[in-house]
């Protein structure tokens, strides 16, 4: 049941929203009745934002321990116990260390089954940085932690909208070369299976996205759309996977077409993101798929800029609650449902039978 899901946050950087957002979040008192927090931060840093916020107070639950965290309480992990300089909208060290160190703890104590899911709360990704932590963000320093004989893949959702990325944190200009067709048939599969088990979605149905202007305009202004997404979408489709493209992807947002699929791959980090954050800012979650582990966070960063003003919205943190416990409980279910499937009885159709039409959407696209 939902309401015994230990739900661990990260606090992410203290000199960033990530505290304002907590408070918020948490002076909702029926939070309580839905699941079970841990938060992994500092007793102290909470107070420093609640008096610059002038907050009412909140009963933290201070514990030094995991097992000793109650249902009904809002549970405040103390793992930073030193006096950390908290210095308001401004990338420190201190700040960098301090979110590592929760960062650190939360995900032992995920791997060790202690919490059930991670929403981690925004972080620096350059004052992060430490011998432990070489990362580009979450998502890799995840996947270094919990990835088996899978990958992990971004994306970013709310209740109408998936957008997963084929290339995430890399300089544009290493795009191109880093793209491949076994990558996009690998985050395709990966995208097919979390729509299924994380989303229960039964048949979904993927969009693909072009690199290139107009989707590269049959060759004209660029060829990985004919000679590597085009094919990798034809070697999907060819093992079962409902997949269509590539696209040009000013034209498939600015029609609307995004609304026919159940989810879009697209090529690299702002392709995908700008879109989606014009679209569902506000409700918008970053979660980590193809993990053995379920991770979420807001779709937003440490917003420098308005810490401390009281202006951060903590709607994108409260929707990534609430997703991180939908995929915990879809994944059980999903995974029950199936522990001992009966005997398959039926032939699979053929694959003619469920091969798409693409020529005449394409050609609608280049139009």
């Amino acid at each position: 049941m939902s309401e015994q899901i230990k739900v661990g946050i990260t606090h992410g950087d203290i000199n960033g929203v990530g505290y304002e957002i907590l408070l918020k979040t948490f002076a909702d008192e029926r939070l309580q009745e839905l699941f079970i927090p841990v938060i992994y931060g500092s007793s102290k840093s909470a107070s420093y934002h609640r008096k610059v916020l002038d907050y009412s107070p909140i009963n933290f639950h201070i514990v030094n321990h995991i097992e000793d965290c109650s249902f009904g309480k809002i549970n405040l992990l103390n793992c930073v116990k030193e006096e950390v300089r908290i210095e308001l909208g401004t990338a420190t060290t201190e700040a960098g260390e301090s979110a590592f160190t929760a960062l650190d703890i939360a995900a032992r104590d995920l791997a060790a089954k202690k919490i059930d899911v991670l929403v981690t709360l925004p972080i620096n990704k350059d004052t992060i940085q430490n011998d432990k932590f070489h990362f580009p963000g979450h998502t890799e320093f995840l996947q270094d932690r919990f990835a088996e004989n899978s990958k992990a893949l971004m994306i970013l959702a709310n209740d109408s909208l998936r957008i997963a990325l084929v290339t995430t944190h890399i300089p544009i200009s290493e795009v191109s070369e880093k793209i491949s067709k076994e990558l996009i048939i690998e985050k395709l599969t990966t995208l097919n299976s979390s729509l299924k088990r994380d989303f229960r979605i039964e048949t979904p149905r993927i969009a693909v996205l072009g690199l290139n202007p107009h989707a590269g305009e049959n060759g004209l202004l660029g060829k990985e759309e004919l000679e590597l997404i085009a094919p990798a979408v034809k070697e999907s489709q060819e093992a079962g996977i409902l997949c269509v493209g590539p696209f040009a992807a000013d034209g498939f947002f600015g029609t609307g077409k995004y609304r026919q699929f159940d989810a879009i791959l697209a090529m690299y980090h702002d392709q995908g993101l700008i879109p989606f954050k014009t679209i569902a800012m506000d409700s918008g979650v970053n979660f980590t798929a193809g993990l053995p582990i379920v991770r979420t966070s807001p779709d937003h960063g440490t917003a420098y800029d308005i810490a401390g003003k009281n202006m951060a919205s903590e709607e994108s943190f409260r929707q990534a609650i609430y997703m991180a416990m939908d995929i915990f409980n879809n994944r059980c279910a999903y995974d029950e449902a199936r522990e001992n499937p009966l005997r398959k009885m039926f032939f699979d159709r053929g694959k003619d039978d469920v091969k798409l039409d693409l020529t005449q959407e394409q050609e609608e696209e280049k139009e």
